[in-house]
């Protein structure tokens, strides 16, 4: 089931697109989505006699996390490598904040503050109940599905600062969408499932969360660890190796296979 947070022109909804998908997870023309009575997280999926094609409507982040964002670092060793790291033994964990979520299609602001800003496309895991010390084998009860996100990553402030607040922090430095898939599990999938970043067409990352340090379940299990989750938490899983600048004008579009496309353009702030 693929979830979306969509507007006509007035208050946000949230609904079911519907109609065949091709192997990247992009539905078809004839794809409508199915309007829902509230949040799927705090109602549970009711369908109202209501639809829109879903050429019609504009497509919002997915999930407006209630409490956080965690970020998990140098997950992937190739990412790692790139940039000079060794792999850590547990996860890395930092938080961004809720107010730097934004949607597909939203610009992604180019703060004034950086001359190094990168993209980092990622799988997202969406949670869906509250949870705390959650065992890896029982990770996927929390989990009300996946999405696509962009770590968005200001590298000189990362490097000037020494830790990742305001690196990772500013407003628009998560998009997320284009929506939630409840029926997706990685796990399932001996060569991982696919992630690849194009930058103005030119293919820039292209990895598999087969090559996950830690996995979703170890992450779910960690953080929830250290800290309760909430419905509408996000984790970002790590980033595959391919990372690299953007500028004023470029387009970014982050493909995960089974879910769909995150095409974000980067915009003057």
């Amino acid at each position: 089931m693929r979830i979306a947070r969509f507007t006509t022109g007035e208050e946000p909804m949230y609904g079911v697109v519907t109609g065949e998908v091709d192997e990247l997870g992009q539905p078809a023309e004839d794809s409508v989505v199915v309007a829902l009575a509230g949040d799927p997280l705090y109602v549970g999926v009711k369908l109202l006699q209501v639809e829109h094609k879903l050429s019609d409507v504009r497509l919002l982040a997915p999930v407006l996390p209630r409490s956080k964002v965690v970020g998990i670092g140098r997950n992937y060793a190739d990412h790692a490598a790139e940039l000079g790291h060794e792999v850590p033994d547990e996860p890395m964990m930092f938080i961004k904040p809720n107010t730097s979520v934004v949607g597909p299609g939203d610009p992604i602001w180019y703060p004034p503050q950086t001359s190094d800003l990168h993209y980092e496309g990622e799988l997202a895991v969406v949670i869906g109940r509250i949870c705390r010390d959650v065992p890896p084998e029982q990770a996927t009860d929390v989990i009300h599905g996946y999405t696509i996100g962009n770590d968005v990553t200001a590298r000189d402030l990362q490097r000037k600062d020494g830790q990742f607040t305001r690196a990772k922090g500013f407003d628009s430095f998560c998009p997320l969408g284009p929506w939630i898939e409840t029926d997706l599990d990685p796990q399932t999938f001996a060569d991982g499932v696919a992630i690849q970043t194009h930058l103005n067409g030119d293919l820039v990352q292209d990895g598999t969360t087969a090559d996950l340090v830690h996995d979703v379940p170890s992450l779910v299990a960690y953080v929830s660890s250290v800290m309760t989750l909430l419905p509408g938490d996000v984790i970002l899983t790590g980033t595959p190796a391919g990372v690299g600048p953007m500028q004023v004008g470029d387009e970014v579009e982050v493909s995960i296979a089974g879910i769909g496309t995150l095409t974000n353009k980067v915009a003057q702030r």
